[in-house]
């Protein structure tokens, strides 16, 4: 806990700067932002599952992300919060997981997160850097749809999230 805490509290710093891609910035709840962020999701849900039917299985993994990433912004900007880093993002709803803001189950935190304690898994985060960064053109049909199936369940389970925020 101490680890996300010290974090979470780096990623404020960061923010303050005001450099983009840095940090996280306190703000006013801003509801209409987090609406735009959840059909954002939905809409790289739906490129992700264009890429599989065209056959571009090497995207998959970085349209599942970014539809999970923008969900958690989702979360961050109904509670007050921009981010604008990835790391910021994901410890930021950790750290709101750990003081009860919100119930979020850890599973969903390691669906995007590239964990070091889980060297044997190969989470969206790992693979979506994996794929888009390296020289492969196409992934394995069954890791297809198991990281399309994580990145719906992701989604959705944030917009239940979300539903029981003020």
């Amino acid at each position: 806990m101490a680890k996300i805490e010290n974090v979470f509290s780096w990623c404020l710093k960061q923010g303050e700067k005001g450099d983009k891609h840095k940090g996280l910035k306190k703000i006013s709840q801003n509801l209409p932002e987090s609406r735009a962020h959840v059909k954002k999701a939905e809409s790289n849900l739906e490129t992700m599952h264009y890429l599989y039917a065209g056959g571009k299985t090497d995207w998959v993994a970085s349209a599942a992300f970014y539809a999970m990433y923008h969900a958690l912004l989702a979360f961050l900007y109904t509670v007050g919060y921009e981010s604008r880093n990835q790391e910021c993002t994901i410890t930021a709803t950790e750290h709101f997981m750990k003081n009860g803001t919100i119930h979020l189950e850890q599973e969903y935190i390691d669906m995007i997160r590239l964990a070091q304690e889980q060297e044997n898994k190969r989470d969206v985060k790992n693979l979506r850097e994996e794929y888009q960064y390296g020289t492969k053109t196409t992934m394995e049909d069954s890791l297809c749809l198991a990281i399309m199936e994580n990145a719906r369940r992701f989604v959705d389970r944030l917009k239940e999230v979300l539903e029981t925020l003020p």
